[in-house]
């Protein structure tokens, strides 16, 4: 049995407690089969689904033949969705097939960009929060947003460091900090992630975990990158824990020259 020292040591989003900080997507790979496979290496235990890109009746060909549901859990999204009813009727529609009370909403305001529709996130967060959904909203790195959306119950926010699929790393670190003094439930970067380097910047912070799907799913060799972030991931979260050294402008010894011994 755990201490609770050790599960504090965990990722922990509602009543699941997590081993791994990595989430992972499904899509765009080059088969079922190498996505399960990243699945594996990256050690991640939670897999996202996008519900309306999905084929939802397992006797078909589909990508939950390929994910073990008594070793994995399942985080159906939203994706596609550009209003609070069709997000609402999404989650829904994945809890009837059987997917779970985990969500991750996404309410798309800007088909350009996908950014988030704030407004809209919230509202449709509030009402499946309501429903007996754990949320974990897909939001732009707002302080205040996201406090709004731990005020009406959210398990967890899940603000932008980049457009999704971007690859473009961390934006704003500020924004990320001000997130993390703000709230408390766990914050969860999603979108923007490129690299390894990435990946370790944003654990450094502090943040309590990651998702991410083109960063793996497009890289040259999908299956070395999916162990490289969670390599990354782990070294990340270590660094965090571990509390670096302040910058400093000009050199310091690294060895003590108190006490040396004129000559």
């Amino acid at each position: 049995m755990e201490t609770a020292v050790e599960t504090e040591n965990k990722l922990k989003i509602a009543d699941k407690v997590f081993n791994s900080r990595l989430i992972i997507g499904t899509g765009k790979y080059a088969s079922f089969e190498q996505n399960r496979q990243a699945l594996e290496i990256s050690g991640a235990e939670m897999i996202t689904v996008a519900v309306r890109r999905i084929e939802l009746d397992k006797t078909k060909d589909s990508i939950l033949n390929f994910i073990d549901p008594e070793k994995y859990t399942l985080l159906p999204n939203t994706a596609g969705c550009y209003s609070v009813k069709e997000t609402v009727m999404t989650a829904q529609l994945a809890r009837e097939a059987g997917l779970g009370n985990f969500v991750k909403v996404e309410v798309i305001g800007d088909e350009k960009t996908l950014f988030p529709d704030n407004e809209a996130t919230l509202e449709a967060s509030e009402l499946l929060v309501k429903d007996g959904f754990h949320v974990l909203p897909y939001c732009s790195d707002d302080v205040v947003l996201c406090k709004k959306l731990e005020d009406i119950g959210c398990s967890a926010v899940m603000p932008l460091a980049a457009p999704i699929g971007s690859g473009l790393g961390i934006r704003n670190p500020y924004n990320i900090k001000l997130i993390l003094e703000a709230v408390n439930v766990p914050v969860i970067v999603d979108a923007g992630v490129g690299t390894a380097s990435d990946a370790g910047r944003a654990m450094e912070l502090g943040v309590s975990g990651l998702l991410m799907n083109t960063a793996i799913a497009g890289a040259k060799d999908p299956l070395k990158m999916a162990q490289a972030m969670k390599l990354a991931v782990q070294s990340g979260r270590l660094a965090y824990e571990a509390g670096r050294i302040p910058k400093k402008l000009y050199a310091t010894a690294s060895s003590p020259i108190d006490g040396l011994i004129d000559v």
